[in-house]
């Protein structure tokens, strides 16, 4: 049965503003909800959900273990571990979300396409941290709005597989899984899925998240200090220069302050909000992992505060969605030019059927023709049913080059292309209040092939070396394309995310290395 089209739904949360046309439609708003609902009711079969119901779904992407009984003690040992996040902190990021939803803030999320074991140590995690701080000062100040500050960190470990296998040289062996599952090394005992793995990943996390709470709340975070984020890669570096003129007009600002008697002590000045994020795939982990609130009786995924499905483990009778709709983390769902509109319509129910402001982030992956041509259509079947999302693109797929050595690479000036796109998605949004546009990311992963590196395709070809410290990774590119939307005045929401399989030549330093990626930025009109 299709979705009669209506306006979107009112959101539940009063402190959230009404959509444009004001109070007096609120009766027919509240009239045209009420008959979605009963649609809904209508489509969704009863069905009773335990945190271990996903386990009589098919599962896709899980490895499969050798020694299933030293599998269940390891699961065991991870259900008697403390909780790395907390039930509180989880609603109060979808709260943070829900400002985002409707134009209120900016959304920044940073880290590793998957985490390492052998690269964990301080300075990754601090360098990291700093860096999105960095970006987030330029968002805030730029932007004049709050940023939410999401860490792709602390449990992003496991990797999805188009293939479960790899073959070299006649030699086939499982996949590379990620670390908390199996080893990179081109060996069986490496490749042999460890359930032991997952005691060590639980440990890295709760020692990364220990280290970025100590940052965010013990001075690190202050934003007296905004100067001092950025000096080790600020000489000889144009982005470099042109964030040390940003951090002088925010020191600036807060010395108007201080003169004017306001404290600058205060923890809004001196601490700052950080969550993590990740996805969620090795599904025997999260539900050890899982805990019921005390307060609420809901039950909330420990592992991290926020957790998205990915592109290959959406299926709506998957056990990935039946494990996350019982759950009450805010959720992302990845989205291609594949997704049927009423198919999604249909995934976001399942997850969101009280249809609750930030519960909900739609990541679309498709390039910048697709998202002109398909995401319309997506949009309009997902506002026709009145559901209330955070619309995410990602115009890294699509943009690929390949260099002749077989690297993927993307170039700077097709990600900023990207917003293109959303003048067309624009036309099919609703008006909207003034000072409250629609939050539509970006993710895009980039390179400075173009833009003001002006790096090369021969510099892939030419070395494959390491990959660089966050410091140097994130700062010249990252902050290059943020500053050009908040100069241009269109930035409104942004994805950080290193991608180790990237390799460029960071010319303001000379190394080779592997490159960190940025997941884009809302390039859209005002």
């Amino acid at each position: 049965m299709a979705l009669a089209p209506s306006p979107p739904a009112l959101p539940p949360n009063p402190a959230l503003p009404l959509p444009w046309w004001g109070r007096a439609g609120r009766g027919a708003l509240l009239g045209a909800r009420a008959r979605v609902r009963a649609v809904r009711a209508a489509l969704r079969p009863p069905s009773q959900w335990s945190v271990g119901s996903w386990r009589g779904r098919p599962a896709q992407q899980q490895p499969e273990y050798p020694d299933k009984a030293d599998l269940e003690d390891v699961l065991r040992t991870v259900g008697t571990f403390p909780p790395i996040v907390f039930a509180g902190e989880a609603r109060t990021l979808e709260e943070r979300l829900a400002e985002a939803a409707v134009g209120r803030a900016f959304l920044l999320q940073g880290g590793d396409c998957a985490e390492s074991f052998k690269e964990f140590n301080a300075n990754n995690i601090r360098d990291t941290f700093r860096v999105l701080l960095q970006m987030s000062v330029v968002l805030m100040f730029g932007g004049q709005m709050p940023v939410v500050k999401v860490g792709r960190m602390a449990g992003q470990f496991a990797k999805p597989r188009s293939d479960g296998f790899e073959e070299r040289n006649g030699l086939k062996l499982p996949s590379y899984r990620g670390d908390n599952i199996n080893g990179d090394a081109f060996n069986g005992e490496s490749r042999l899925p460890d359930p032991h793995r997952m005691i060590r990943a639980y440990s890295q996390s709760a020692a990364t998240l220990n280290l970025l709470r100590a940052f965010a709340t013990g001075g690190y975070a202050a934003m007296q200090r905004v100067a001092q984020w950025n000096l080790d890669f600020t000489e000889n570096s144009e982005q470099g220069d042109r964030y040390m003129e940003l951090a002088h007009r925010v020191d600036e600002a807060l010395g108007f302050m201080s003169a004017a008697g306001l404290p600058l002590d205060h923890p809004i000045m001196t601490t700052a909000e950080f969550w993590t994020s990740h996805e969620c795939l090795l599904l025997p982990y999260e539900q050890a992992l899982t805990r019921e609130d005390s307060t609420t009786g809901l039950y909330y995924d420990c592992s991290a505060h926020f957790l998205w499905v990915g592109e290959r483990t959406r299926q709506l009778d998957g056990a990935h969605v039946e494990f996350l709709r019982g759950i009450a983390n805010p959720l992302g769902i990845k989205v291609s030019d594949k997704m049927d509109p009423a198919e999604l319509v249909r995934l976001i129910d399942i997850l969101n059927p009280e249809n609750r402001a930030g519960r909900i982030t739609i990541i679309t992956r498709m390039g910048p023709e697709n998202m002109r041509v398909k995401l319309p259509h997506l949009i309009r079947a997902v506002r026709g049913a009145g559901q209330i999302v955070t619309w995410v693109t990602d115009p890294m797929h699509g943009n690929t080059m390949k260099a002749p050595c077989g690297l993927k690479t993307r170039s700077f000036d097709r990600i900023l292309h990207g917003r293109y796109g959303h003048r067309r998605l624009r036309h099919h949004q609703p008006a909207r209040r003034p000072g409250h546009p629609v939050p539509v990311e970006h993710r895009a992963r980039v390179l400075p092939l173009h833009g003001r590196s002006r790096a090369g395709r021969h510099h892939l070809q030419a070395h494959r070396a390491r990959r660089l410290p966050a410091y140097q990774a994130f700062s010249g590119e990252s902050v290059e394309v943020i500053a050009i939307s908040v100069r241009r005045g269109q930035a409104r929401v942004c994805i950080l995310q290193r991608h180790p399989d990237l390799v460029l030549q960071h010319l303001a330093h000379g190394p080779w290395a592997k490159y960190n990626s940025l997941w884009g930025i809302d390039l859209s009109d005002s």
